[in-house]
């Protein structure tokens, strides 16, 4: 695939994009992929459970639940009360998740447990080659002592199938509609029953179908398929009874690649939202938090001429579009941060799909607690805090529904985002978008500056319209855009971009002169 890949797009940005899909089947892999590479530029850990020893020219980042990832790079120039160049994405797509108890046995298969995710398009889920991907909580004994760690798997063979029925016994689907029962329909086939008892690996199992490890009947067993135990456990090198618990979710197996005719698109899964995680970690992270872009490549002059106009606070403002400067370059090394006076920051949050409602979602205290720690390990003095907050700018970075040749109707006439046509910007007058006419000016301004695409969105009001990240725009005022990367099948188990959007958006956030 690698090779398909070179020979399809020379773009480095685009295959890396390719890379960083395939690694990423869930939000827990996403985050690891994100560390790593945040790792591979110099960036350092830190928890929130520890006290925070912070210096300015340095790069940080911390995670939470292990499937929400903050990084942040302090300017050389740093000082406490100083504004947060911000760009927030989100790290989970819909999905069909294992239930708890998972086991399920009807009409001799064993079946697997699963409740939707988020609002996906769950037919398109039927009929694919299916496998499993998460995060265990396993036990581990040593030395008579025990301790418990989190660990990753992802199987990657298909081991599960969700079949849709035949014709033949639903005439008139066709006609009528493919209707999912999410509670009868959606449940993955993992084996028959004979085969499973034929091929059954544990050594032990009970009379009640419950395995047991030396003499001792293990719960896991009871709530989960023993042979989707075994798989799981050969796949990190453990006992099956190792296993205490797990986070799991269904993947589809076909891998991420550069298609159509003229290798013009990225098809693959949960391109919302890890398309814009990806650009906002690109520019070897954050010269991309850039999530104030739509400033740093003006004129001064230019600056000064606009900020006259639409504020009241000229030498404030100026101070922080000037800081902006210095994002151009990545922050690759300590160097990039000489002349930088802000805190450059990506947050990638997990629970977007279902509300950003939760300890890691963007709804909750992680922003402002981050802004809040890197302030006061400046200076402690709780006014700071209000006064960055009003010098911060947050740009959301997401996806957006481009035109469909087959519903055109779906669309106002005078905004319709197509493939190719660049970054979107998204409106609506009841603030379930929160950009605003100085932002989105300053947002294309950038662009026409670059000669980049952009394109405006603003939903046909037959459909509604909903803005989860909008909680991170509490915290920075009026300093808040939304953008977004034309999409096509946005929610399907298989989406679809164009590689130039892509492209676009890198460009956008990087703006480099």
């Amino acid at each position: 695939m690698a090779k398909q890949e070179t020979n399809s797009d020379g773009s480095s940005v685009v295959s890396d994009l390719i890379h960083f899909l395939n690694a990423s089947p869930t939000a827990f892999h996403a985050v690891d992929e994100a560390k790593r590479r945040l790792r591979n530029v110099g960036y350092v850990q830190v928890s929130e459970r520890e006290d925070w020893k912070l210096e300015p020219g340095k790069r940080y980042f911390f995670t939470r639940n292990h499937s929400t990832i903050v990084a942040f790079a302090i300017g050389k120039k740093y000082v406490a009360g100083n504004g947060f160049y911000v760009i927030g994405a989100h790290t989970d797509s819909p999905c069909i998740k294992l239930k708890p108890n998972s086991k399920v046995t009807k009409g001799g298969f064993l079946e697997i447990g699963v409740q939707p995710y988020g609002g996906g398009l769950w037919h398109t889920w039927f009929d694919r080659d299916l496998t499993v991907a998460g995060r265990l909580i396993v036990r581990d004994e040593k030395d008579g002592s025990v301790s418990f760690s989190h660990r990753l798997v992802r199987i990657e063979e298909p081991i599960m199938r969700v079949p849709t029925l035949a014709i033949h016994l639903d005439r008139n689907v066709n006609s009528d509609g493919f209707k999912v029962n999410t509670q009868s329909h959606l449940l993955p086939i993992l084996a028959t029953s004979v085969k499973a008892e034929l091929n059954k690996v544990i050594a032990k199992i009970g009379p009640d179908g419950n395995g047991e490890t030396d003499g001792k009947k293990s719960t896991i067993y009871s709530k989960h398929h023993s042979i989707l135990l075994e798989m799981i456990a050969s796949q990190i090198g453990c006992k099956p009874d190792d296993i205490c618990d797990f986070e799991l979710q269904a993947c589809d197996t076909q891998p991420s690649i550069i298609g159509g005719a003229a290798k013009e698109f990225v098809f693959s899964g949960r391109l919302d939202n890890l398309c814009m995680s990806f650009c906002s970690l690109k520019v070897h992270y954050p010269s991309l938090i850039i999530l104030a872009m739509p400033f740093y490549l003006l004129t001064m002059s230019a600056i000064a001429l606009i900020w006259n106009i639409i504020s009241f606070q000229p030498t404030v403002e100026l101070h922080f579009l000037a800081d902006m400067a210095s994002m151009i370059d990545a922050t690759s090394s300590e160097s990039d941060l000489e002349d930088e006076s802000g805190v450059r920051m990506v947050a990638l949050f997990d629970h977007e799909e279902v509300g950003s409602d939760s300890a890691q979602g963007a709804g909750s205290p992680v922003m402002l607690d981050a802004l809040s720690r890197i302030t006061s390990s400046f200076k402690s003095d709780s006014k700071l805090l209000q006064k960055a907050i009003q010098r911060s700018f947050l740009v959301s970075a997401d996806m957006a529904h481009a035109l469909h040749p087959n519903y055109m109707e779906r669309h106002e006439d005078n905004h319709q985002p197509k493939m190719h046509g660049g970054l979107v910007i998204k409106h609506n007058a009841n603030q379930r978008y929160a950009t605003n006419s100085i932002t989105s000016f300053l947002f294309r301004e950038i662009a026409s500056k670059h000669n980049l695409p952009v394109q405006d969105l603003w939903s046909a009001m037959t459909c509604p319209v909903v803005q989860p990240l909008v909680h991170t725009s509490k915290w920075c005022g009026d300093s808040y855009s939304r953008c977004r990367c034309p999409t096509i099948v946005e929610h399907s188990i298989r989406e679809m971009c164009a590689v130039d959007d892509v492209k676009h958006s890198y460009e956008h956030f990087k703006a480099s002169s």
